[in-house]
């Protein structure tokens, strides 16, 4: 099996794949003086529980935000699983993509694993829209190449935000107004739906912006932990897919291991 780590700058992920199934997926924070024993400890015990051992693993592969993680994580691949990890972004990784901005080196390794999963799995042109820490548009142009993208900030960061910065509004859940109105008739309903049609306005506005640049009819995939929230409320959003990520970082490892051979 295969060991995909995908940490970013809330949580991380970690999931076991055989073949193009993921087997295993287990979600723990992120948090840059966790050391490698800590992450063995955690790991070993959610293994065993679904009957995995650390001899199954056969590969792993490692793509990550926050730089004082990598060493660590790469260090838990070495010692309890033996295999010496690919991570992305690091020489001799080859994505099979071209990368068409000002610094390359400045692209975050989580969007680049998104564009190669999104035209491997759905064929460019596309826009990929990832609802993490931050909410980023990304451009896959035919063949794959990245051809840049949007930053904004992430709808937790916003809700964080607000609720620190006014007295009286409560911290909210992320969620769709039940309702179904965009009016909100007392504080909570406002706030609701201030910060839920707010960032499905602002989708909206920013996939038509970029179907318009690029002249064309992009498909728009979806991914993150709050894509199946936004997804079914706008029209622009093509596909839901949550394993987007996962799946990429398993494409990277196998054109690697050909690659080699």
């Amino acid at each position: 099996m295969l060991l995909t780590i995908d940490a970013g700058n809330t949580n991380t992920v970690f999931a076991l794949i055989e073949g193009s199934r993921i087997v295993e997926r287990w979600r723990i924070s992120t948090r840059d003086q966790r050391t490698y024993e800590e992450y063995m400890v955690w790991l070993s015990q959610l293994m065993d529980f679904h009957g995995h051992k650390a001899s199954d693993i056969e590969g792993a592969i490692v793509a990550t935000v926050v730089p004082p993680v990598e060493f660590p994580l790469t260090r838990l691949c070495k010692k309890f699983f033996k295999v010496d990890p690919l991570v992305v972004g690091r020489l001799g990784c080859d994505l099979g993509v071209s990368i068409e901005i000002d610094n390359p080196r400045e692209v975050g390794a989580d969007r680049l694993v998104n564009a190669v999963a999104g035209d491997g799995l759905y064929g460019g042109p596309v826009i990929i829209v990832d609802f993490g820490t931050a909410t980023t548009f990304d451009v896959v142009g035919e063949g794959g190449a990245y051809l840049g993208g949007v930053i904004c900030p992430g709808i937790n960061l916003s809700l964080h935000a607000l609720h620190q910065a006014a007295a009286k509004l409560p911290h909210i859940a992320v969620e769709a107004p039940m309702t179904g109105r965009v009016t909100g008739k007392n504080t909570l309903d406002a706030m609701q739906s201030g910060v839920f049609w707010g960032y499905v306005g602002l989708i909206e506005g920013i996939v038509t912006r970029l179907k318009k640049e690029h002249s064309e009819d992009m498909k728009v995939i979806a991914t993150g932990g709050l894509a199946t929230i936004f997804g079914p409320h706008t029209d622009l959003i093509d596909t839901v897919s949550s394993d987007l990520t996962l799946q990429g970082l398993r494409m990277i490892f196998e054109r690697n291991q050909k690659s080699s051979i």
